[in-house]
């Protein structure tokens, strides 16, 4: 009866007649029981096999995930191949025309379309929440966007009355602008201009107006001569600069150095 119950014994593995009736009642006590799950013994040579090969009976969770990645690459690989297979686009797409009002001729307007750019999109934010303000905000021609191409390509994307320029006439220079050129790109956003003076293209140290390189004359000429009415500013960065001089004795002469300018320009 041992025997008959022991799974590695096949020849008795299915007992017949009286002795199957007898061996389908639980054994009695003392007797061997077979390993759970194994009542068979093909059963349990199945199951030794598995494990020899290292496989869990239920499933190999690692397997299916390892089957579920190679599936996921090969299709990214079919998907890349036909990608690389479909013809190309030669035509070039069609440009937009210019928006009539803003930038003049030679200047892109992407006025009215979707910002893309973080710079686009969070002033275009700060515009919406400044309009129930009566507030304008004015972006300064400096760092990534120092010319004024560079700042119309920004604003003409926002396109909101509660957004204009800030023509710092410094980084519109150091970018390869003249002053013409950065009027006529700033002009339908112009709000203010800040004027300076420095030494050199490679030393901005502030210096008093006229004793620099800045074409500050040809600045207030072009304003004088588009008619512009706005503010004009002197910036003079003492806090950033150690080396330069103190701004209270070169107020006064700054100011009689832009009224001479101006009335030269009249």
């Amino acid at each position: 009866e041992t025997g008959v119950l022991h799974p590695r014994c096949p020849r008795n593995a299915r007992p017949r007649g009286r002795a199957a009736r007898r061996h389908a009642r639980l054994p009695r006590r003392g007797a061997a029981r077979p390993p759970r799950g194994a009542a068979q013994p093909h059963q349990y040579r199945r199951r030794t096999r598995r494990r020899a090969r290292g496989v869990r009976r239920r499933g190999d969770r690692g397997a299916r995930r390892r089957r579920v990645r190679e599936g996921r690459r090969a299709r990214r690989g079919r998907a890349a191949r036909h990608r690389d297979a479909r013809p190309r686009r030669t035509r070039p797409r069609p440009r937009r025309g210019l928006r009539p009002g803003l930038p003049p001729a030679g200047v892109r307007s992407r006025a009215g379309r979707r910002p893309t750019r973080p710079a686009e999109r969070r002033l275009g934010l700060a515009a919406e929440h400044a309009a129930g303000l009566g507030v304008r905000i004015l972006l300064e021609t400096h760092d990534s966007h120092r010319t004024g191409a560079a700042a119309t390509r920004v604003l003409g994307t926002v396109g909101h009355k509660s957004t204009g320029a800030l023509w710092d006439t410094m980084h519109t220079w150091l970018g390869g602008e003249q002053p013409e050129e950065s009027y006529l790109a700033l002009a339908p956003y112009l709000g203010y201009v800040q004027v300076k003076d420095i030494a050199s293209r490679e030393d901005t140290t502030p210096l008093p107006l006229g004793a620099g390189v800045l074409p500050l004359g040809e600045v207030v000429e072009v304003l004088t001569r588009e008619g512009w009415d706005g503010w004009l500013c002197w910036e003079y960065e003492k806090r950033w600069y150690a080396d330069a001089a103190d701004l209270a004795p070169l107020l006064g002469p700054g100011a009689e150095y832009l009224r001479r300018l101006l009335n030269e320009a009249a």
